[in-house]
């Protein structure tokens, strides 16, 4: 299996990369409406950009997107306060936030998450990246810790969100050793 890793257009293919996030997180038809006005309006702010993970064929198995942080987009006015609690609202500036990364179930475990992760936080131009992750142990968790992000707050309460998050930081560029179930990277796409 290759997988190649470069830009993607996500306004061109918001709904492709919709349906990988829909099957990797669980949502219904009416989370995914939300989401597509939530993603087409992210993509307009600046310094904004996308990845995916495609297929020979073509077909988008998964994607990354992000942009530089600014703390008045909503996201950040929610886990501000928990990362002043502890200490650590500066990783609000200055920091790349990693605002999606879905890779479809049949393609995970095999790198293709830490090669976008890696690949849209190599290009930021700024000194650390922060995103959240729902707050239980699992695969994504034990990727991020693997790329030296830390906890920065956890037990974060997003509304209608029905599991607490844990906020995460790590300065850049991301660390490099691989875990013992990653692949062996993919392919850049061609410039």
């Amino acid at each position: 299996m290759d997988l190649v890793i470069g830009p993607l257009d996500l306004p061109a293919h918001v709904d492709e990369a919709l349906a990988v996030q829909a099957v990797a997180f669980g949502l219904g038809p009416d989370e995914v409406a939300v989401r597509r006005q939530i993603v087409l309006r992210h993509m307009t702010y600046p310094g904004a950009k996308a990845l995916g993970a495609t297929t020979a064929q073509g077909r988008l198995v998964g994607f990354v997107y992000g942009m530089p942080n600014d703390r008045t987009h909503w996201w950040s006015t929610v886990v501000e306060p928990y990362l002043r609690a502890q200490g650590n609202d500066f990783w609000l500036d200055d920091s790349f936030v990693i605002t999606e990364l879905h890779v479809h179930p049949a393609y995970q475990n095999r790198g293709a998450g830490r090669a976008l992760i890696t690949t849209i936080t190599d290009s930021a131009d700024e000194p650390r990246s922060i995103l959240s992750a729902i707050d239980t142990e699992s695969p994504a968790r034990a990727l991020y810790r693997s790329l030296g992000y830390e906890d920065l707050a956890r037990r974060v309460l997003f509304p209608s969100a029905p599991r607490p998050y844990a906020v995460m930081g790590a300065h850049l560029p991301l660390l490099r050793r691989q875990s013992p179930s990653a692949g062996n990277g993919f392919p850049a796409a061609q410039d």
